[in-house]
């Protein structure tokens, strides 16, 4: 079993790929990766990080990889820096995923309402060819808004996740705030809305998000359920989130997840 994890590298502050890569492997899953960039720290509230970008290498990568004879059972693609980014990410499924494989988006474009820098309409456009060809996509609310070309905050999630389900037959918004509650929304088998909620923390924590993409994707790989995978990457996340609320003073550098990772694992082989 092996997936390949398409996201940045960020040195400092965990995101991306420094979760996904220990989040999955945990799982008992081979976990590959091909890194978009390498940054000296995620952007979220550092000041003075540098930013390399990767597509150069891609092709050379690639390559070699089709020397090994290489196949995934599992692709799974969080951030693309540029269009072009996502029109590789295209090829590299039609390559290198297996017959029965699973492509899993995380379109990481924007957030509190907001694309990140350097993003457009354009982008936008793109990411949705791209979300056409997933078996899942895990948006956050404002990237599902963008995708759905619904104005946020979309506060009809039914409605939102229709519009979702012509560009991608399993979508999932994370990051629905609900009074006290944050509420992770998809469509079951029959087409009827669904969510599930655990008690809001107050703040923002970086990279709560990768956590829950990455302990999904391990999830669904190990054979659950969507709804149970949800369940599980949920829970998972916001304990994470808990214990970085109480122990860790500086929110920039990411969730303390190692601490809850054994919880999750239990829970997972259970």
């Amino acid at each position: 079993m092996r997936v390949l994890a398409i996201n940045d590298i960020s040195c400092v502050g965990k995101c991306s790929l420094t979760v996904s890569l220990p989040v999955i492997s945990a799982c008992g899953i081979t976990c590959d990766v091909l890194p978009t960039a390498l940054l000296s720290t995620h952007t979220g509230g550092f000041d003075g990080y540098t930013f390399l970008d990767l597509t150069s290498e891609f092709s050379g990568v690639l390559h070699h990889w089709k020397t090994l004879g290489l196949k995934f059972d599992c692709i799974y693609s969080g951030y693309l820096g540029s269009k072009a980014q996502i029109d590789l990410v295209c090829k590299i499924k039609e390559e290198f995923l297996t017959e029965k494989g699973l492509l899993v988006v995380d379109p990481v474009m924007g957030d509190s309402g907001m694309l990140y820098k350097g993003f457009d309409d354009e982008y936008v456009d793109k990411m949705r060819t791209l979300c056409r060809q997933a078996d899942y996509i895990l948006p956050n609310l404002t990237e599902a808004s963008y995708l759905a070309n619904i104005p946020y905050p979309a506060t009809d999630t039914k409605t939102l996740l229709f519009a979702l389900a012509k560009l991608c037959p399993r979508p999932i918004v994370t990051g629905i705030l609900e009074e006290n509650a944050i509420s992770v929304c998809y469509l079951d088998e029959k087409g009827e809305e669904k969510r599930y909620s655990s008690q809001n923390v107050a703040g923002f924590f970086h990279g709560a998000g990768d956590v829950f993409s990455s302990a999904f994707v391990g999830a669904i790989m190990k054979g659950k359920t969507e709804e149970k995978a949800i369940q599980l990457a949920t829970d998972f996340t916001t304990a994470s989130i808990r214990r970085t609320a109480k122990e860790v003073p500086d929110k920039r550098y990411g969730l303390n997840f190692e601490a809850e990772i054994f919880e999750f694992l239990k829970n997972l082989n259970s």
